[in-house]
């Protein structure tokens, strides 16, 4: 919808790509939390779903959506944007008709594109915790159950034997994902130019009106939660407060669970850049010992199809052991920053990659001839020239550090409760408006440190860029 958007107007573009990319600012719950105070037994808007509940498949699936949104766009963007003008050239000398065209060209050239965004949302929302434990009710799925198998029973092999049936479907569309991926890239040509839609004033009407239906939901779902977060009494007391920010007066969370949510953000940021860089490097840059650079290749596609609820079953296994030397992390803040870095490790480890591969290979070279040693050219040449790269990676880190419920769920102790976690824990104890303030600070935070990032990414590219001219 977005990228067939006429030419002419790039801030439309920009506008509704900024307010798409929201829902990856808040915690997977904040949309749970809205669609609550929005079509709950007490909303605003309770008479809307014809007499159906929230609570369950209806809440579930709503709540889905917003946060699967950008996920989905993204992909969907990168697939439309590869199609050749050649083609549509071709259609309409032909004398095809828009509707036999989209049939025959868009569709066709996109599908890997749709079979990826269509895994990429499946195994999100089957992995997902944090919008069913709040808004699923009766309503139980696989992530739910293996929490309450864990925390509600402490019933450690149960737990396990239900993340292995979680896992199987992650796998399965983990590496359908990744071969809709392959054939997406091998179906490019080098000789394509990038089709850019002429102006239709019925087709650009119609789609600039879904595109502001869809933005509408997005930033009313986001009002909803900050609003909520500042009415004195829901639904008796409409007026406006800041007593729910006030986090000593609810059950489950403080303001120290949202300091150890930006000390862990920074840590994983500062650490997690750190290894995928070097690591990316070593794997990509270096030419000694094929078979462990391969090995280490695989290793680091691994997080991306194991759950992150799996991940922190995982953990607890192996860290909680008796006889393990490494128990004294268990509840640490360390063990919090390790879990969400390879969470998180293979989007990151790919990005650097991707970076890495865009520099000659004759800068190695050059450098081997000068008897340079390597870690001095990947310190003077390497990460200047992918300071960029190695911001995306950090704030990639950051914001999901900040956002993620389901790795680190089984992982903290009273010491190092998290703000997303905080948040889920009020929510339980029947403090919504304290846990949707929570979700707030989450989204402001990370909104803000986005911004931040925005400007030392302008700054640094002049700084370090000027080769690029």
């Amino acid at each position: 919808m977005i990228e067939t958007l006429p030419s002419e107007s790039p801030t439309l573009k920009g506008f509704f790509r900024l307010v798409a990319m929201i829902p990856l600012l808040a915690p997977s719950l904040l949309s749970a939390i809205a669609l609550i105070y929005l079509f709950g037994n007490q909303g605003v808007l309770k008479g809307w779903l014809f007499g159906e509940s929230i609570y369950g498949p209806i809440g579930i699936i709503l709540g889905s959506v917003f946060w699967t949104f950008p996920h989905a766009l993204i992909v969907l963007i990168t697939a439309l944007s590869t199609a050749a003008a050649r083609l549509y050239e071709a259609s309409e000398s032909l004398g095809a008709s828009r509707w036999r065209t989209f049939m025959t060209v868009t569709l066709p050239g996109a599908r890997y594109g749709l079979i990826s965004a269509t895994f990429v949302t499946f195994t999100l929302v089957i992995t997902n915790f944090g919008v069913p434990k709040v808004i699923g009710g009766p309503f139980n799925v696989l992530a739910t159950d293996i929490y309450e198998q864990v925390v509600g029973q402490q019933n450690f092999q149960m737990g396990a034997v239900v993340s292995l049936i979680l896992l199987l479907p992650a796998v399965v569309a983990f590496f359908v994902d990744r071969w809709a991926q392959r054939r997406q890239t091998s179906a490019l040509s080098s000789r394509a130019a990038p089709y850019r839609p002429k102006p239709h004033p019925v087709r650009d009407r119609a789609l600039l009106g879904l595109v502001s239906l869809v933005a509408l939901m997005i930033l009313g779902l986001l009002g909803m939660a900050a609003f909520a977060s500042l009415v004195k009494l829901w639904p008796y007391d409409l007026g406006l407060t800041l007593s729910d920010y006030d986090f000593t007066t609810a059950d489950g969370g403080s303001w120290a669970s949202y300091g150890n949510s930006i000390r862990m953000a920074l840590y994983t940021a500062l650490f997690g850049s750190l290894v995928v860089f070097t690591g990316a490097y070593l794997i990509e840059k270096t030419r000694v010992a094929k078979p462990l650079r391969t090995a280490v290749h695989l290793l680091a596609l691994i997080p991306m199809a194991a759950p992150g609820m799996v991940l922190g079953l995982s953990y607890i296994f192996f860290f909680n052991a008796p006889g393990n030397p490494l128990n004294i992390l268990y509840g640490s803040m360390t063990i919090l920053v390790l879990a969400t870095i390879a969470h998180f490790y293979t989007v990151s480890h790919l990005t650097a990659l991707t970076a890495l591969k865009q520099l000659d290979p004759e800068f190695e070279a050059v450098s081997a001839s000068l008897k340079t040693p390597f870690y001095r050219t990947f310190w003077r040449v390497t990460t200047p020239m992918r300071l960029p790269a190695i911001l995306d990676i950090a704030l990639y880190f950051f914001v999901n550090a900040m956002t993620t419920v389901s790795a680190v769920v089984f992982l903290y102790s009273p010491a190092t409760t998290l703000a997303s976690v905080a948040a889920l824990n009020m929510d339980d104890a029947g403090d919504t408006a304290p846990a949707a303030a929570m979700a707030m600070l989450i989204v402001f935070t990370a909104g803000s440190v986005r911004l931040l990032h925005a400007g030392l990414s302008r700054w640094l590219h002049r700084r370090t860029q000027a080769w690029r001219g």
